[in-house]
């Protein structure tokens, strides 16, 4: 469950902390390189934290002025407390494994694994060695989702579909498109309650890097909702909505403005939970919620492989 407002300093915030967590981010892509950004700059959530390193599979030396250290080393300090795992999907469940098991806190971008059985164990193990383990969902903290919160919320759905569009992926990297696309699932699931598959198909053409992913989902209401995703060369990158209710329908997304330091937001709510500042029920809530997306995620590609 992602708080109402992220941005809410908590309790102590202002004064300064009492001990810092050293963070170790593995993978410097896209989303390692804002985490690091975010580390190095002075908000009230990073000066609860201490970015000794990073971890990469490539020799780099060193990323704006922060050293590259090996993951054994990442494993074994006392030093590192916490690992930012923001590496390729594939790889996410062994990192996390690893650092749980060496007694580290971990956030992780979703998907979390690629599977529900080894989501199900980590979080397990995180519990016996008494550690967050915290799954990223930037895609909650958007302004585009906010709006449709306030939308949504009160109306009685007859139905919706929800479209998206991008470029390629590579699966052995990112995983089936319902794990690599599951930040659209945690949408709808997060307006509409938990979902059931009626059914799910894949279309693809492999020399044309073309993929499309047609998944029927109902709510407990029994109301449909369907759930595309199209990926090939030269598509944008685009989300495309309808969603029809009894007292009217809304279609596509009004420009709501800029999603600014989201990422930040979701460090915000993770060292919130370093701090213990979550109650047990907003933690078995969110933990609810993602394992039953990553269940579904599962489910829709046993689906469309038993098909082909």
């Amino acid at each position: 469950m992602q708080r109402a407002n992220p941005e809410a300093v908590p309790t102590g915030w202002w004064s300064w902390p009492e001990r810092k967590f050293g963070v170790v981010v593995v993978g410097v892509g896209r989303a390692g390189s804002v985490r690091i950004r975010d580390l190095r700059n002075p908000h009230p959530s990073s000066a609860f934290l201490n970015l000794i390193g990073f971890v990469s599979r490539r020799e780099l030396g060193s990323v704006e002025g922060v050293p590259q250290i090996s993951l054994e080393d990442a494993l074994s300090s006392q030093e590192v407390e916490v690992a930012y795992i923001c590496s390729e999907n594939s790889s996410h469940e062994d990192y996390i494994r690893q650092f749980l098991n060496a007694g580290k806190h971990v956030l992780v971008e979703y998907p979390m694994t690629l599977s529900w059985a080894a989501a199900r164990d980590l979080w397990d193990l995180a519990e016996q060695k008494g550690r967050v383990l915290h799954e990223e969902h930037v895609e909650l903290l958007m302004e585009e989702f906010a709006f449709l919160k306030k939308e949504v919320v009160g109306k009685d759905l007859l139905k919706g579909s929800l479209l998206f569009t991008a470029g390629p992926l590579e699966q052995e990297r990112f995983g089936f498109p319902a794990f690599s696309g599951i930040s659209r699932l945690t949408w709808l699931v997060s307006l509409f309650g938990e979902l059931s598959l009626v059914s799910a198909t894949l279309e693809q053409r492999k020399e044309d890097q073309y993929m499309k992913m047609t998944v029927c989902l109902e709510t407990e209401n029994k109301r449909p909702l369907t759930w595309i995703e199209e990926k090939a060369p030269g598509l944008k990158r685009n989300r495309h909505l309808s969603f029809h209710f009894k007292s009217g329908s809304l279609e596509n997304m009004p420009n709501v403005g800029v999603n600014k330091n989201i990422f930040l937001k979701d460090q915000n709510i993770f060292v919130q939970k370093l701090l213990g500042q979550f109650s047990e029920k907003e933690l078995a809530a969110e933990k609810k919620r993602i394992l039953h997306c990553l269940w579904l995620a599962e489910e829709i590609q046993k689906h469309c492989y038993s098909k082909e």
